[in-house]
């Protein structure tokens, strides 16, 4: 495997990137990944929620996207959100840490991670938070970076593979 770069996407770096974009999100959630969407899931589905959710934020700042690239190809991603109320300017939200499966299990979910929190201290954002599904694959990833549990709520989300 080549080097792993990680970048902040500009709104052109993400327009180019939309294909693999897509695709990454959706081999993920086919392999059960808890992203928020559940089977049923087309490559359209993909393509939208890039277009209409992620790009717009991408262009009015509220969300940062942090690119994996691996020979040039993007191959993982991450995104950072700062659209936080008032009283909530201290904290982002972390979002869809996702890394194509051929390319799971080599260091790059962490590298996109240690990007976004140094570039959320560079922005005043000392506080990061995140869900995940208990006994996700990427719990331990976030136990091992330092965050903490703070509960469990039951039946938070539907499994997505049904």
């Amino acid at each position: 495997m080549g080097q792993i770069q990680i970048q902040s996407a500009t709104e052109d770096e993400f327009k180019n990137a939309l294909a693999a974009l897509s695709d990454i999100l959706y081999q993920c959630v086919l392999q059960g990944a808890s992203v928020g969407f559940i089977q049923p899931f087309d490559q359209r589905q993909s393509s939208n929620y890039w277009l209409e959710k992620v790009l717009p934020d991408l262009a009015t700042g509220a969300v940062v996207v942090y690119l994996a690239k691996v020979d040039g190809i993007v191959v993982g991603c991450v995104q950072l959100g700062l659209a936080t109320p008032a009283n909530q300017t201290h904290r982002a939200d972390v979002a869809k840490l996702l890394v194509h499966p051929q390319y799971q299990r080599r260091g790059i979910a962490r590298k996109l991670m240690l990007q976004l929190e140094s570039h959320a201290l560079q922005v005043g954002r000392s506080l990061l938070t995140l869900d995940t599904k208990t006994g996700d694959s990427a719990e331990p990833l976030y136990l091992s970076l330092g965050y903490i549990n703070c509960g469990t709520i039951p039946n938070f989300a539907k499994d997505p593979v049904l």
